[in-house]
């Protein structure tokens, strides 16, 4: 008896799924348009100027980086890809930077407390994560770049021309943009 109603399930389930048309390219299809339609800066725009508090309570503004090359990044402390990209900055951006004085990097805390960013600051600290960050509690500057979606990355070049626009953390994409920002300082 089991077989036979997991046989009409099988077969109903088949059946809805060729009546829908719905295929995994569709699936992702959509979702790299829903990207797409959610970014406002792309590659090849001037990236729209700033300013950010900075956690230690300095201030960044992207302007005065000007004839430098910059990665700004959007991240909040919820976002598990964003701690993923987290792990690999210390070693892959920060170290291998490091004395770079025509390189910033900008991570930038999208609609989150100073009292939250600081407390995962901390957190991360203590396990060999640790840079500076900007605040956007109010995601007034994250609004300039994109509608949805985080982590955002942008590499802006040397006369403020974003090279470079990435979503999410994939490991390719992170190293390709890396060896972006190592052509653009020489």
């Amino acid at each position: 008896m089991k077989t036979f109603f997991f046989k009409i399930l099988l077969t109903g389930l088949a059946l809805f799924l060729l009546a829908t048309n719905v295929s995994a390219q569709d699936v992702e299809t959509t979702a790299s348009s829903d990207m797409e339609a959610a970014s406002i800066v792309k590659s090849g725009d001037i990236a729209p100027d700033f300013t950010v508090q900075m956690l230690d309570g300095s201030s960044f503004r992207l302007s005065e980086a000007k004839g430098k090359v910059v990665l700004l990044n959007f991240w909040a402390t919820w976002c598990p890809p964003c701690m993923v990209a987290f792990k690999e900055i210390p070693e892959k951006i920060i170290k291998r930077f490091e004395g770079e004085k025509d390189f910033v990097f900008i991570p930038v805390s999208r609609e989150e407390t100073f009292a939250t960013v600081q407390k995962k600051m901390i957190e991360l600290k203590e396990k060999g994560i640790d840079f500076p960050v900007g605040l956007d509690p109010d995601r007034k500057v994250y609004d300039l770049y994109a509608k949805s979606f985080i982590p955002r990355n942008y590499l802006i070049d040397r006369d403020g021309k974003v090279i470079t626009a990435t979503i999410g953390f994939n490991p390719t994409v992170f190293e390709d943009m890396i060896e972006k920002i190592a052509e653009l300082i020489k």
